[in-house]
């Protein structure tokens, strides 16, 4: 965990003081002027491409959220993006708001004193999702709970939703850290989010509640135990740490405050400008808890699989994808297959082996990179320094990321036929297949999904990937570390990469 005491913060100061006085919660008056829109059942659609884009307005609704806050992630880091996040959950909760965090296990550089201190305001609630391999595990625990239960360690909840008094939802690729909004100083992800305004919000409450209450779902104090040794209290401490953290504006730029102020006039700018979509046809799919029965070993498919082939072989003309990770089955490759065979041009852009921040994964895609060729898709792979970047990729402060600093893809999303756009975290691989429970959004409208087609004809440019053919990929543009790191992980399992 990052120290919230780091960086020379001056123990006499108190920089909250320095900070404007914070205007009462205003969501409810922001969708009182969209009644008429919500009235009418349809949802506001708009997608969130630049992660400072995506970051702000997930500050704005955190801070003026009236009711509750449902939160849940694969990945809730401690680092400056999640130590603020955490502050800012918990100053709602100070005021009133319900706030629910649930997490997967995994949960990539998380802390049990950082999770047990939120967990211990009453109206700030954590659950941890199949707590069989990280939180509290010690190493011994941790390999024998891996040869006992394999499968089961690696069924991990990879659903991404932000929910804000059941009409406002954030969901999509990103996680709560640093290098998914543009905020970290050697490698950032290119990811996509869609912001929902009522409509099938609802249900995406629904499908959050049926988590929170499964039995693996398991309350933090269940997993973890705060220590005897702890001196009554002591929560407390924590809780002035982060909010003198977040305060300090070295780490919560002045900048970001002042952005995510201006998130409600930004939006009536965006429906002024007809680009928040008010859709008929917008649906959410997610799998349920534990994805399948496990009748098929490490198989077994789920809700979001069958949706995203059913997607798929509806095209009529033309599909573009773009996935992070991209490790196929006979059943995919025979997909694209039968989908090319039917005049459907196929496009897939995945990460290099330059762009790429799973070795594992791309070790498992460039064996079967020759038979994806084969299907008759055009296949191309993300550039780390794409000129894009610098479009997509804006700080909160209006500068740009240093340029020496990696651009991979994780961005996990499909145009069919120029009218429909698929958003979520589910990425073309095993993991995600069979193992992981994803979730979808798909929005039928031709104007959003112009919009976003653009975006993605655009980062398939030579200025922005590369084309492979049977004669050419860009495997040599990668440093030597990359190659190593791709060879070493050779024997996992392609059945969980």
């Amino acid at each position: 965990m990052q120290s919230l005491t780091d960086g020379d913060l001056r123990p006499d100061r108190d920089y909250c003081a320095d900070l404007p006085k914070r205007p009462a919660p205003m969501l409810g008056n922001y969708l009182a002027k969209l009644k008429p829109q919500l009235d009418s059942g349809k949802t506001g659609v708009h997608v969130l491409e630049d992660g400072a884009g995506a970051l702000m307005a997930r500050a704005w609704l955190t801070v003026n959220a009236q009711k509750s806050i449902d939160v849940q992630y694969f990945i809730f880091s401690a680092d400056a993006i999640g130590l603020i996040a955490a502050d800012e959950l918990l100053r709602a909760a100070q005021r009133g708001v319900k706030v629910r965090l649930l997490v997967d296990d995994v949960l990539h550089d998380g802390d049990a004193d950082f999770l047990l201190a939120m967990d211990a305001h009453p109206n700030f609630e954590i659950r941890v999702y199949n707590p069989n391999i990280n939180i509290g595990k010690t190493l011994p625990v941790q390999l024998y709970n891996a040869a006992k239960d394999f499968r089961g360690v690696n069924q991990r909840m990879h659903n991404k939703t932000f929910i804000v008094d059941r009409q406002v939802v954030i969901t999509g690729g990103r996680n709560i850290a640093d290098e998914y909004f543009d905020l970290h100083p050697d490698y950032n992800f290119r990811d996509r989010d869609i912001l929902l305004l009522g409509g099938v919000s609802h249900h995406i409450s629904g499908s959050f509640q049926q988590f929170w209450v499964d039995h693996r779902a398991v309350p933090l104090r269940k997993v973890i135990k705060e220590p005897e040794s702890y001196k009554k209290g002591w929560y407390t401490d924590v809780w002035e740490q982060l909010h003198r953290f977040s305060c300090d504006p070295r780490r919560y730029w002045p900048e970001m405050r002042k952005r995510a102020a201006n998130v409600p006039k930004r939006f009536e700018q965006l429906q002024a400008n007809g680009v928040l979509r008010w859709v008929d046809n917008v649906r959410f799919v997610s799998d349920d808890p534990g994805k399948n029965d496990g009748k098929s070993g490490m198989a077994g498919g789920g809700k979001s699989t069958t949706a995203l082939i059913r997607l798929v072989r509806s095209a009529k003309r033309e599909v573009i994808i773009q996935t992070p990770y991209l490790v196929t089955s006979s059943l995919g490759k025979n997909l694209f297959a039968e989908a090319v065979a039917r005049g459907i041009k196929l496009t897939i852009l995945t990460n290099s082996l330059a762009s790429t921040d799973s070795f594992p994964s791309f070790s498992g895609y460039v064996r079967d990179r020759e038979a994806l060729l084969k299907t008759g898709i055009m296949l191309y792979e993300s550039k780390p320094d794409g000129p894009i970047r610098h479009k997509l990729m804006t700080l909160p402060d209006g500068r740009r990321p240093a340029k020496d600093s990696i651009y991979g893809l994780h961005a996990k999303s499909m145009v069919i036929d120029g009218e429909i756009t698929v958003v979520g975290t589910f990425n073309l691989d095993p993991r995600s297949a069979n193992l992981n429970t994803e979730c979808i959004v798909v929005v039928k409208d031709k104007p959003l999904a112009q919009r976003v087609l653009k975006t993605l004809r655009a980062e398939l440019s030579p200025a922005n990937a590369w084309r492979i053919t049977p004669k050419f990929n860009p495997d040599s543009e990668a440093p030597l570390s990359h190659k190593w790191k791709m060879l070493f992980a050779r024997p996992i399992p392609r059945s969980v990469l």
